[in-house]
């Protein structure tokens, strides 16, 4: 039996336990934090993602946690209505094969589905990698044929194997928290404008999230200073339901996603035994969406290559990487035009937005969405 030694325990590192688990590996799956993490903003597995899904079996406990369509208010600062999109636009955008979920509840439902079947361990950390050794923080070494990083954006796998300089940082900065159920059916409430989005989706009890991101020149000042006051710095301004929901923020800032924007640039994601995974490898930013989806389609093709391949993991990994990279550097590219949308420059750019949503909601329009999305997902 094989042993992987998987660094992250977010969606790519449960991923890429279950699916190795499941061809025969023995995984250990070492985490930083504590405790498993929840919350989190809202994802779409569609396309490659969607498929991924399905052959690790997740569709059925994902399907049960579906957020479902929803209409979506766009807003004015004040929090008065500015155009409704109706569920029917995402649902020709999204097509029949796809599933809405909260990040923390895919990662949930992974968890779930690897609980019994690895040794995972959380407040631990890899100290060193000698060769098939793996020294842990806890004290303890693991014999490994592979080593798989997916700690994320800001990876110490990667700066270990690989070195620095590989994380390409952007002017924006994102936060995510859950907020307390109030809405009297579910929506989203969307405010654009210059620079900045707010989002509060509501979708009932245990449903809810806000959702932050703007443009900022200094985000690790910002990231020094905190949720709370960043955001209510940047935000504080806005009516509607945003000053309740920093009011939120402001009792449990623990619990929210707050971060930096940065995308991962390699010219090559293993090196030995060791491969990145996941925003560790990839980062595509929450502009592009897809990164959930990437990481479930990553570990799945991760776990056919090496099967394949047998013991010869060097040729596994580079036909993994060959198979999966063009779809990266797509999203990647597509990452860098939505700034434009959850940020926008000017007020110009802000209406040409909403004359575009406006067109999108229109019914004759609708089609010709679904027919776009569907194309797109197939060159996923």
């Amino acid at each position: 039996m094989r042993r992987a030694v998987i660094v992250g325990a977010g969606v790519a590192g449960l991923a890429a336990a279950l699916r190795l688990g499941r061809d025969g590996w023995d995984t250990v799956v070492v985490e930083r934090a504590p405790a498993r993490r929840r919350g989190g903003y809202a994802v779409n597995l569609l396309g490659a993602g969607y498929d991924a899904a399905a052959r690790l079996g997740l569709l059925p406990a994902l399907a049960e946690r579906d957020l479902g369509l929803f209409r979506t208010v766009l807003v004015r600062a004040d929090g008065r209505p500015k155009l409704t999109v109706p569920a029917e636009v995402a649902a020709a955008a999204l097509g029949g094969r796809a599933v809405s979920v909260f990040r923390g509840d895919l990662e949930s439902v992974l968890f779930d589905a690897v609980r019994d079947h690895t040794d995972l361990r959380h407040g631990t950390t890899v100290r060193a990698v000698d060769g098939d050794t793996v020294l842990l923080s806890d004290g303890t070494t693991v014999a490994a044929d592979l080593v798989v990083g997916a700690d994320g954006v800001r990876s110490a796998t990667r700066a270990a194997a690989f070195g620095d300089g590989h994380l390409v940082d952007l002017p924006y900065v994102v936060g995510a928290f859950p907020v307390a159920h109030a809405a009297p059916e579910p929506s989203a409430a969307t405010f654009i404008g210059p620079g900045r989005t707010a989002a509060l989706i509501d979708l009932g009890p245990g449903r809810a999230c806000a959702f932050f991101a703007y443009r900022c020149d200094t985000p690790l000042e910002a990231l020094r200073r905190g949720p709370v006051e960043a955001l209510t710095a940047t935000f504080g301004d806005l009516g509607g339901g945003v000053p309740d929901a920093l009011r939120q923020l402001g009792g449990d800032p623990a619990g929210a996603y707050f971060d930096a924007v940065g995308q991962v640039v390699m010219p090559r994601w293993s090196s030995g035994r060791t491969v990145l995974l996941g925003d560790a490898a990839w980062c595509v930013t929450v502009f592009a969406g897809h990164g959930a989806g990437l990481a479930l389609a990553g570990a799945d093709r991760l776990g056919a290559a090496l099967r394949e391949h047998g013991t010869d993991t060097a040729a596994a990994l580079a036909r993994w990487e060959a198979d999966l990279r063009p779809a990266v550097v797509r999203r990647q590219a597509q990452a860098r035009r939505g700034m434009l949308q959850y940020a926008p420059p000017t007020r110009f750019h802000v209406w040409l937005g909403d004359l575009m949503i406006r067109a999108v909601a229109l019914p004759g329009v609708r089609g010709l969405v679904g027919r776009a999305s569907a194309r797109g997902r197939a060159g996923s």
